[in-house]
């Protein structure tokens, strides 16, 4: 099947995107921390809205490789990708129900896990269709084009969420309709739009056979074999673990140091005006990785998001806080972009499905450890009232973790 090389044909394959990451930006940052609110004390937000997402994101780093491994090899007349995709989304649609309508935070704790797990069996799959379809010098612009369908979801997913959910965050279920629809419409588009090619039994074993060969015999996962790929993983690991917890518990940080009159209402704001920048970034980075390399693009990622880390310890007014995190909403744009470019290009073209979804391992494993801040959060911040010390340590680890992964590109062969 001819390699995809138009625009508009890139489009279609990533409008999934569009309803995953509308799902998780209007979840994480908006809608559990309001309504984990009616649940547990308010000493206690912190560390239980931190260990929920950890468990979540630990099932999603195991999940969506394994996901993304079995799509390499699923046999099925309509391609190796899609059934999966389709799978995965039906049972989101079960969760996120449960979660918007059944109460209680023994429903909510089942609802969240459950959708981990589903949404990680489509996500692996999905993450193997841009390799596969879009052709080696258009990775690039592929990868900018993801990268903008995510942020700008994230932008109407912050508006949406932080203008639907009331303050108090009792009644959830307006939030997760809207979520259901966009996740029904945009996978609906990458399904129907991005034709695979039917595979059999025995085109997947010439496929593999093919691949052994050419491997003379190397094993798949060998960290010799791919070194720099492993090396990237762990640069991606080191600059999101530093950005997740500061996006997690944005919320409670306005809540409780800037005092903010309707803190979901200014989160679901500043998530979006913080987007902007990143999409702008995200669009350059791309247009940047094809032309100057991924890797001189990810330095300066690097470098920029540290800076923006540093300016947030300066915030006292939303407004503020608003200006500084463009800063770091520009440095995550092109990291983001130029990240999956990388990735893209380092991954063996017979096992695209397995490599990149290795990625999540930087991901979602980054974002798990990220989410362990709760606790600390609320560990340093109770001693010393109205110093709120654990909001300042987040940001200055966050600045030394993106300086950190700078450091570790210089490991990366490409």
């Amino acid at each position: 099947m001819k390699k995809i090389t138009s625009v508009w044909k890139m489009l279609l394959l990533n409008a999934y995107w569009i309803g995953l990451s509308f799902k998780w930006n209007a979840l994480h940052p908006i809608v559990l921390p309001a309504v984990l609110l009616n649940y547990v004390p308010d000493e206690q937000k912190n560390t239980t809205l931190g260990l929920l997402t950890f468990v979540g994101l630990i099932i999603a780093m195991i999940v969506q490789p394994v996901s993304g491994w079995l799509s390499d090899r699923w046999v099925s007349r309509f391609g190796r990708r899609r059934p999966l995709i389709v799978i995965g989304t039906l049972f989101d649609f079960v969760f996120l129900a449960i979660l918007g309508w059944a109460g209680g935070l023994t429903w909510l704790f089942i609802g969240y896990i459950g959708l981990q797990f589903s949404s990680n069996i489509a996500h692996g799959p999905a993450q193997g269709l841009l390799p596969d379809r879009v052709a080696l010098e258009k990775l690039g612009l592929a990868s900018a084009i993801k990268t903008v369908v995510d942020m700008a979801a994230l932008i109407v997913a912050s508006l949406a969420a932080g203008n639907l959910l009331d303050p108090s965050g009792r009644d959830p279920s307006r939030v997760l309709m809207v979520v259901m629809a966009v996740m029904f419409v945009s996978t609906l588009v990458t399904v129907l739009f991005t034709p695979e090619e039917p595979t059999t039994a025995e085109s997947i074993r010439r496929e593999r056979l093919a691949a052994l060969q050419a491997r003379a015999g190397q094993p798949r996962l060998d960290f010799k074999a791919h070194a720099s790929y492993w090396w990237l993983i762990a640069e991606r690991f080191v600059f999101l673990f530093g950005i997740y917890g500061i996006q997690q518990f944005a919320q409670y940080y306005i809540r409780d140091v800037l005092k903010a009159e309707n803190p979901v209402q200014a989160t679901g704001n500043l998530m979006a005006a913080l987007t902007v920048g990143l999409l702008i970034l995200a669009l350059t980075g791309g247009w940047l990785s094809d032309r100057i390399g991924a890797k001189r693009v990810l330095v300066a990622a690097s470098l920029l998001t540290g800076l923006g880390c540093l300016l947030l310890l300066l915030a006292d007014t939303v407004g503020m806080l608003t200006i500084y995190g463009s800063v770091v909403g520009a440095g995550v744009g092109l990291f983001l972009t130029a990240n999956w470019a990388l990735a893209n290009r380092l991954a063996p073209a017979e096992d695209a499905g397995l490599f990149v979804g290795l990625t999540n391992i930087a991901t979602a494993g980054s974002g798990a450890v990220g989410r362990l801040w709760g606790p600390v959060l609320d560990l340093l911040n109770q001693p010393a009232a109205g110093l709120w010390t654990g909001y300042t340590t987040m940001f200055i680890v966050g600045a030394i973790c993106t300086a950190a992964s700078a450091l570790l590109l210089t490991k990366v062969k490409a």
